[in-house]
């Protein structure tokens, strides 16, 4: 059986007007409209096609790159509002519909959400939530302290920005932790920082322990170069200044310093630090 909400590599039936009927090994058979026909083709060829359902709930194929594919997390704009709920634009003719049920709050036209993509069990449609809790697991966790993860940004709290870590698992990166400018929907790497007994996950953005010492250093003598070989920064300086001009913290920019002086590189002044 094809799986909806997938790509399926089929095998071309036949040649019709309204397009090629793909089909599978167990005799499932699905249409590819001619829009989606290659310029070239043969009976018995295989196609990878993504499967969904069209406007008539029929099962209908195309050759077409969706935003999100099913099971996956995805930053996606409301493309309308109806009775029915909000419909997600994901690249494809149908627009992918969250139910009101599944809104963490009232959806607007326009508006970006992330949302999860799945298969609703009960009416065999592909649906879209935006209670993303629901499909996060931090009971059985497949990460460890000090891991390189993915991360996706989904909301801002007042302790920091909630996350989704390797598109399974929720995390949280601290405000005084945050460096740069992040967005709902952002895409970065980041460390496991820690894991609490109750399994709650610390996220980090930046390298940890000796390992941000040469990421750290490179960033500040870098700035320094494009900036004449002088930063008028110090281990006095504000650490808002330290963030708004390299994008770390103040503790991060010593050690760079410490770095950059043991190899130097640079020369500590009362006002600053210069390429020597």
């Amino acid at each position: 059986m094809f799986l909806l909400g997938k790509f399926n590599r089929l095998r071309i039936l036949r040649d019709t007007s309204v397009g090629l009927f793909l089909g599978d090994d167990e005799g499932n058979e699905i249409l590819l409209p001619n829009k989606y026909v290659p310029k070239t083709y043969e009976i018995g060829e295989e196609l990878e096609v993504f499967c969904y359902l069209d406007h008539e709930e029929r099962p209908i194929a195309t050759t077409l790159q969706p935003e999100i594919m099913r099971g996956e997390f995805q930053l996606l704009q409301v493309a309308e509002v109806n009775e029915f709920g909000a419909f997600m634009d994901w690249g494809l003719e149908k627009h992918l519909l969250v139910p009101f049920r599944e809104q963490r709050s009232k959806m607007k036209e326009g508006h970006w959400y992330v949302v999860f993509c799945y298969l609703d069990t009960k009416t065999e449609r592909l649906v879209a939530s935006n209670k993303l809790d629901k499909f996060l697991d931090n009971e059985d966790l497949s990460i460890k302290e000090r891991e390189v993860v993915d991360l996706i940004f989904t909301r801002s709290t007042d302790l920091g920005w909630e996350i989704i870590i390797n598109n399974r698992h929720k995390g949280l990166v601290y405000s005084n932790e945050i460096f740069k400018r992040v967005a709902i929907g952002d895409n970065t790497k980041g460390v496991i920082k820690r894991i609490r007994p109750d399994n709650k996950i610390d996220v980090s953005l930046q390298p940890m322990g000796v390992n941000v010492l040469e990421p750290a250093a490179n960033k500040i003598y870098e700035t320094l170069l494009q900036n004449d070989g002088f930063l008028a920064l110090h281990d006095k300086s504000d650490p808002e200044d330290i963030k708004a001009t390299l994008q770390m913290s103040k503790k991060t920019f010593k050690k760079g310093v410490g770095t950059l002086y043991k190899a130097r590189k640079i020369e500590i002044k009362e006002n600053g630090i210069r390429v020597i």
